[in-house]
């Protein structure tokens, strides 16, 4: 169990994760990830986690468990309507929940990834895993590659990748991509520089997502080898498509930040 209300000081609990002019700051118990800018070509990021330097066996997180976190941002999510837009919206990616760390910073691919989570990223990103729902967003997700049976869609997924890029017709790619990456995920509309409560909760055989009580997402599968919690915010972007283009980069940005105000995890076993 956990339970942090980040009161008058940072839970030594928490690894801190601050690159290229990432910080942390706390004032009137609520903990600030942000940056006052960020360039292309550099990685800014601040964060905070609790499996950095550990081997994803030890991460500390199993189903069942719940997991509520209070939370703002310092701009909107990109929309349909400011899709266009460099500013007023919040840049690369951000979010908090679980997940097992599969990626290096150069991108690399140590793992196939899992994750639950609440997870936002911005243009240039484009991460279409779902048919008929945007690469980008903010989004409740649910991603369970490691499990029985996934390589048996690499050769469907590989041929209708081709069938996209020589058509351009997504939907075989997309379904198929789905398949492989397990992964469930709704787009949410509602307003990230307003308070909210963000909840999930992590089953064996199931995810579930709220916001403020009203239910997002119930994803049939879900994650079940350990996992670590991670809330951060970022100047990355990472592309995955039906067409088979997989591609990381970091993009200019200016301050930005996510303000959270308590993390509570707690097990739900009887």
């Amino acid at each position: 169990m956990l339970n942090d209300d980040f009161y008058k000081k940072l839970n030594p609990y928490w690894i801190q994760v601050c690159t290229g002019g990432g910080k942390l700051q706390l004032n009137k118990s609520i903990l600030r990830l942000g940056f006052e800018s960020a360039q292309k070509g550099q990685y800014t990021d601040a964060q905070i986690d609790d499996y950095t330097m550990l081997s994803r066996s030890a991460y500390p997180w199993k189903p069942p468990l719940r997991m509520t976190v209070r939370a703002r941002f310092s701009l909107p999510a990109v929309n349909k309507n400011n899709l266009n837009a460099n500013k007023n919206i919040l840049r690369g990616t951000a979010g908090f929940g679980f997940w097992n760390n599969p990626f290096s910073l150069k991108g690399d691919v140590h793992a196939l990834p899992e994750a639950i989570w609440f997870f936002y990223s911005a243009p240039p990103s484009n991460m279409v895993l779902v048919p008929d729902v945007p690469g980008w967003g903010w989004k409740a997700q649910s991603l369970h590659n490691m499990r029985l049976g996934v390589l048996s869609h690499v050769l469907p997924l590989s041929i209708t990748s081709v069938y996209a890029r020589l058509t351009g017709n997504l939907r075989p790619a997309s379904y198929w991509l789905q398949r492989f990456a397990g992964a469930n995920e709704a787009l949410m509309n509602n307003d990230l520089t307003r308070w909210h409560i963000y909840k999930l909760e992590w089953h064996p055989h199931e995810s579930i997502f709220w916001v403020d009580n009203t239910l997002i997402l119930r994803a049939r599968q879900a994650p079940t080898r350990p996992l670590g919690f991670v809330a951060w915010v970022d100047n990355q972007y990472a592309i995955t498509t039906p067409q088979g283009k997989f591609r990381f980069g970091t993009i200019d940005s200016g301050a930005q930040w996510l303000d959270i105000d308590y993390i509570k995890i707690k097990s739900l076993k009887k």
